[in-house]
Order: C-alpha cells, then sequence, then structure tokens
C-alpha cells in the first residue's frame, strides 16, 4: 500500500484536472535557462549582535559564461538589502569582526596572482588588501580582540620565507618542463592535480605588517586536498587553535584527530588519541569550557555516522554526546548557541535537512523545523538570532530569519523573487514504498505544471550519486526535477539502501555489495509508479550521475523496464577504478586482488553481454573522481554491440557540469534523447484507470 507522508500543492490547484498555471499567467516551466538567470547565495555571516548578515551572492552572465560573486548586507529585522561590493572580482568567504566594525573576505583583485585577505569597514569606505601572501589564503577567521586573523595557505614547509615560495612558483610558471613528480598517494582531487604543498594554519594582523604561522613547525598538516573553515577554530580568549590533521601522516589510511596549539605557534597538543576513527570540525563554546567536535569511528566509510564528542577543557576528557544508540543521524553543520548551553545543527534527516537543538548537559536532540531543507546556519545576540538558508524542490537557496523555538521561518533576501514569479512549477510530494528486504524506501515524485492523474504520463525516474547522499527537499542546480518535470515527465527521485539521512544501518547495508538492493529498490520505484493510471509504463527513462551513474550502468546490464538510459560520470569498470583521485586509499572491505569475486559481482562491465538499452553517456575530461576512461569505455562497449548510445564530452568539465552555457547544452541534450525515446506530455493509451500493470503483465489493484 503506497503511505504518503508529505503532499505539497502550489496555491489551490490540486493534482486532479489542474490546469496549467500559464493558462492564468504568462508564466513558462522552468528551464535551464532560467536557472542561470538566478541568483546564488552562499554562507551567510552574522553581526555580533545578529541584527545584520552578510553573504556572497553569485549572478551568471550567459554570454559571458562567466559567475560574479559580490558581498551583500541584509538586516535580520526584514528591511532592505544593499550591496556591499561591486568589484568585477569574486568576493567569498566573508567573516564579521567580534567588534563588529569589519567585514573580512577573500577576493583576487588588480595585480593579485592569488586569492587575498581583504578587509571592508562597516561604518563605510573602500576594502582594503590585508595580505600579500604569494600561496594565497582561505577561510578566514578573526580573533576575539578584533586585531588579528587567521587564515589557511598551502605552503611548501622546506621554504625559508614567503620570498622563496614565490621564487618557486616563479620558477615553476616560467620552466619550459612540464613533467610533475610524486613521492605520496594524493596527487589529484576532483579537478586538480595536487602538488608537495602542505596546508598549514597563518595569522596575520589587521594591518597586515605581521604574519607568523601556528601549524607550521607541529609536524602535521592540515587535509591539502581542501581543508576549509570546519578543519580549525580560534579559541574565545584567543590564546588557542583547534585544528583537525592526520596523527599518521598516512595518505592512504588516514587518522584525522583534533589537536590544540598555542596561537603563536609551539607544540600541538592530541585530544582525541583514543579514537582510530575520523574526528573533524573543532568548534569552541562562547564560553570557552568546552570545545566541541565530530567523530566517526568506521575507517574507510565516508557515510559513518558523525557523533558530536565534547571535550571538557578544564577536565581534559571527551565525553560522546550523540550516537548511533540514541539518536541516528549525523551530527553536522554545527554551531553554539550564545550561551553555550546549545548546540544548533543542519541534520541530515529522512529526505530533509532540518534544524536542530542539541542541549549540552543531555535529552534528546530536539527538531526545531520540519519541511524543507535548511543549511549555512549562523547564529548570533540575543534570543538567539538564527539564519539559514532555505530551499525547497520549489524554492532555491533563500536567506530566512528562524524561530529558535517555534522553527517558524521569515524571509529576509528576495534576489530571485522576480525570475521565480515568472515560472509555473509544477507540484511535489514525498512517498514511500517497500524496497530490498522488506525495507521502507522514501521517494520524491515531482509533477510537471498541469499535471492531469486522469491520462498517463512518461516517467523519468532519477538515481542519485554518492551512493550515501541522501536526496533533500531542495532545489538542485545540476539536477533540477522541475525542469525535467517541465519537459513533461513525471520525474521520481528515491532514497535506495546506502543514502544518508536514515540510519547507520542503512546507510551501511550496501557495503560492500554496492549494487544489489539499490538495484532492487529501483526497479521497486519503476514498479510503484508503472502501476498508477497516470504512468505509461511503456515510457520509462532512468539515469543518473556519478554512483548515479553507476547504478544505470548496472541497470543496463540486467533486466529493466526502461526504454532508456542516462548514464553521467559513470563508474563502469570497478578495477579501473583505482585510476580515481581517492584509488590510493585503504579498502575497508578488500582489494580487489583480496577480493576479485566481490568486484565481479559489482561492476557494471561484467553485464555488458546483456546491453541492449538506447543509452546516453556524459563524461568530463577534468573528471578525476571518476576518470574518463569510464565513459569511454562504456561508450565503445555500447557501439561495440550495436546498441544504439551518443557519447558527449565536456572536455573542460569535472565531475559536475558547472559553466553556464555547458549546462544548458547539457539540459538540452537530455531533453532531445529524453524526446527521442520516451515522448513527454500525455498521449493516448489503453491503460485502464481503475486499476495498473505489473511490468511482468499481470495485474495489482494495490495501489
Amino acid at each position: 500500500m503506497l503511505k504518503r507522508t508529505l503532499f505539497i500543492v502550489l496555491g489551490a490547484f490540486l493534482m486532479a484536472g489542474s490546469t496549467s498555471f500559464a493558462s492564468a499567467q504568462d508564466v513558462q516551466p522552468l528551464t535551464a535557462e532560467t536557472l542561470w538567470q538566478m541568483q546564488r547565495l552562499g554562507a551567510p555571516s552574522l553581526s555580533p549582535d545578529g541584527s545584520a548578515a552578510v553573504l556572497p551572492v553569485t549572478r551568471y552572465d550567459v554570454e559571458e559564461d562567466k559567475g560574479y560573486t559580490d558581498l551583500w548586507l541584509i538586516p535580520t529585522d526584514g528591511g532592505e538589502a544593499r550591496q556591499l561590493t561591486t568589484h568585477e572580482a569574486s568576493d567569498s568567504s566573508p567573516v564579521w569582526s567580534p567588534d563588529g566594525q569589519w567585514i573580512a573576505f577573500v577576493s583576487k583583485r588588480g595585480d593579485d596572482e592569488q586569492s587575498q585577505l581583504y578587509v571592508l569597514p562597516t561604518a563605510g569606505g573602500e576594502a582594503r588588501r590585508v595580505t600579500e601572501v604569494p600561496t594565497g589564503v582561505s577561510a578566514p577567521k578573526w580573533f576575539p580582540d578584533s586585531k588579528k586573523l587567521a587564515f589557511i595557505s598551502r605552503v611548501w614547509p622546506d621554504a625559508e620565507n614567503w620570498e622563496a615560495m614565490a621564487e618557486r612558483l616563479k620558477e615553476k610558471e616560467e620552466s619550459k618542463v612540464t613533467a610533475q613528480q610524486w613521492d605520496n598517494a594524493i596527487i589529484r582531487w576532483w579537478d586538480h592535480w595536487i602538488d608537495d604543498r602542505q596546508a598549514h594554519l597563518y595569522t596575520v594582523t589587521l594591518d597586515g605588517k605581521s604574519v607568523q604561522p601556528v601549524t607550521l613547525g607541529t609536524g602535521f598538516e592540515l587535509d591539502r586536498t581542501g581543508a576549509g573553515s570546519d578543519a580549525y577554530d580560534i579559541s574565545p580568549n584567543g590564546d588557542e587553535i583547534a585544528f583537525s590533521a592526520d596523527s599518521l601522516n598516512d595518505q592512504t589510511d588516514p587518522d584525522f584527530d583534533i589537536f590544540v596549539v598555542p596561537a603563536g605557534g609551539g607544540e600541538a597538543r592530541n585530544l582525541t588519541e583514543d579514537n582510530r576513527g575520523q574526528d573533524y570540525s573543532p568548534l569552541y563554546s562562547p564560553d570557552g569550557k568546552w570545545l566541541a567536535f565530530t567523530r566517526q569511528k568506521i575507517n574507510g566509510f565516508y557515510a559513518d555516522t558523525l557523533r558530536l564528542v565534547l571535550h571538557d577543557r578544564q577536565q581534559g576528557t571527551n565525553r560522546q554526546r550523540t550516537g548511533v544508540q540514541d539518536w541516528d543521524r549525523s551530527a553536522s553543520g554545527l554551531v553554539w548557541a550564545p550561551d553555550s548551553q546549545a548546540l544548533y545543527g543542519a541534520i541530515d534527516d529522512a529526505g530533509n535537512r532540518r534544524i536542530y537543538r542539541i542541549d549540552v548537559e543531555g535529552g534528546a536532540p530536539a527538531a526545531i523545523t520540519g519541511e524543507k531543507t535548511f543549511s549555512s546556519l549562523a547564529v548570533a545576540g540575543d534570543g538567539p538570532v538564527v539564519v539559514a538558508l532555505r530551499q525547497s524542490f520549489l524554492e532555491p537557496p533563500t536567506l530566512v530569519r528562524v524561530d529558535a523555538g517555534s522553527g517558524e521561518a521569515t524571509q529576509l533576501s528576495h534576489f530571485n523573487d522576480e525570475v521565480l514569479a515568472e515560472v509555473d512549477f509544477g507540484t511535489y510530494e514525498s512517498v514511500t514504498y517497500t524496497g530490498a528486504n522488506g525495507d521502507e524506501i522514501q521517494m520524491w515524485i515531482n509533477y510537471p505544471p498541469g499535471f492531469d492523474k486522469s491520462k498517463p504520463w512518461p516517467l523519468y525516474l532519477l538515481i542519485h550519486g554518492g551512493p550515501h547522499n541522501g536526496i533533500h527537499d531542495s532545489f538542485h542546480w545540476r539536477w533540477n526535477a522541475q525542469v525535467f518535470s517541465g519537459w513533461g515527465y513525471v520525474t521520481a527521485w528515491h532514497n535506495f539502501h546506502g543514502s544518508s539521512g536514515f540510519g547507520q544501518d542503512f546507510a551501511d547495508s550496501i557495503n560492500p555489495e554496492r549494487a544489489e538492493m539499490p538495484y532492487q529498490d529501483t526497479l521497486a520505484a519503476a514498479q510503484l509508479l508503472a502501476d498508477k493510471p497516470w504512468i505509461d509504463g511503456d515510457r520509462m527513462a532512468a539515469g543518473g550521475g556519478s554512483y548515479g551513474g553507476y547504478l544505470t550502468s548496472v541497470i543496463l546490464g540486467r533486466e529493466h523496464p526502461f526504454k532508456t538510459l542516462i548514464a553521467h560520470a559513470a563508474v563502469y569498470n570497478s578495477f579501473t577504478q583505482y585510476a580515481a583521485d581517492y584509488g590510493s586509499g585503504k579498502r575497508r572491505h578488500g582489494e580487489f586482488w583480496e577480493s576479485p569475486e566481490v568486484y565481479q559481482r559489482n561492476s557494471p562491465h561484467f553485464g555488458a553481454g546483456n546491453f541492449d538499452t538506447p543509452t546516453l553517456v556524459i563524461h568530463g575530461g577534468q573528471d578525476f573522481r571518476v576518470p574518463l576512461n569510464h565513459g569511454i569505455e562504456l561508450y565503445q562497449t555500447l557501439q561495440n554491440r550495436d546498441v544504439e548510445s551518443r557519447l558527449i564530452y565536456y572536455p573542460d568539465e569535472n565531475h559536475w557540469i558547472l559553466k553556464p552555457q555547458n549546462s544548458i547544452h547539457w539540459y538540452h541534450s537530455k531533453e532531445e534523447w529524453l524526446t527521442d525515446h520516451v515522448k513527454p506530455e500525455p498521449v493516448a493509451t489503453e491503460k485502464p484507470a481503475e486499476e495498473g500493470k505489473k511490468m511482468d503483465g499481470s495485474s495489482d489493484g494495490d495501489s
């Protein structure tokens, strides 16, 4: 029996017999072009009193194929937004000084060869550059006296000074030798090659005259693949810095621990030697009593539950505040309440990302919000003032103020209101169904504008990536379900076994057999929908990217009901995936030479003898997460089997299609392929409205 858990309808339009919004207003379904007309919001930073938020806002010029990011100031009482920066360079990572007089940010202006730290006076005036660091800066944070900041830079630890580093960079740039050399495991990440520099913390005075290393002499480096602002924190009195680093200096089997070091540099002390798993995201309480951080216990499982741990700084003890047994969710997106009595978190929770309050002294974490997805929390001032970015399938990320008691959200930003007013959105709902092992599976269904349930519609079933990344009620720029539905398809997105947000056991259930249960869940979702009188079971398509592309390739070699498939950045050969950017990491369930039968069972290329479904293959040339050979191998195999197929190659894109014109091309190419193989919109059918048909031809009236 279909269990309905959530149903959202725009205005007074009902699914049954509703007419298109366009008939009442001059509006059109959401398009790829419209996505690039929208402005995209970054994480906000609150003023110390909570009266205003500053955040980066990015607008795109499609003709120039470029984005521009500026800083905006938005009062939290609902006042008018004010643009703070207008420079042609992009400004990012804003942080408000504790005294409220400055906003620090990162930019690359004028003759800057690398991103530098800038400060802007809140009383008015022009921004000024603080650093001239040849290796660039990222992730700035203020010291409590507002006279000094910390930042991260990737440096050569053996270089004597900044001048030596600048000279080394110049020599590399001017050299005619293009060879690169490594003696360590990490050689590339997502879309760029990684040299032998290390990520370290530095401090700089507000006048820029004194730049000092903090972690350089400790023997430990921050994560060189991309340490951000959550990799370190500064104590409330400014005397100490906590950071996360690999205590083993082992790039194939790391042990990230929480260290503390004097703010002026010195010996680092390990606070988490008791855990062989990974410890991340240190965060000092405002009163200085606690150092919070998150903990994982299973090595080699990136989706292992994040437990909240509180380090008592006076007693020197660690207390696990949350865990799988008492709260089967990951503690993430954490910020302290100003009174140090609780933390707020943006928690991945069963298809949504809800704001939770976690009291220090105990008790069950309490959800503050219910529906929609919230992220990028910031908390300050009395009350306290809580702001976040809110989004849903129908709402792009929008700055809101959230009542910390009731969870009621008040919209603060209006950057996309005019664009959204011209969009004819469909409706969407959350349903659950029975999947593999008899377990309950949650699925989102997006309906086309003007959806009429008395007519049979084609289906486009999306398969999410990860695999341990659950699909939330959120606005996806790269795979937007409302764009697909606007083409005339019912678009479904299921959280199959392995998805995050449904507990530790559910997420870990597909390891090491990564294909079987998600495959069963996908077929069950297709069957559930095929049984509906408003779905045409002869016009169903499926596709996904990354792990979604992998599972699509698995489906391609097995029995399935889909007329066509779309595989983006698909892992096709589990053996050659060793060339991935994480290829040198230890495998939790064994290497391919230790468990070849497991790899063979789960590698899509062993199903090639069954390939007979028209398939669109898409891959980026700069994709180091799933290297290009996978897309080429899959496409060539399809061609050798005389299966209708097409390869779309983006030489300048990575794991995702990020450039405006390429993105628009990607959407239109998919629409063209789907139209050719699964005609959109309702068409005449003899399918009886009172009951559906199973894909094996037997009837089942239980819908």
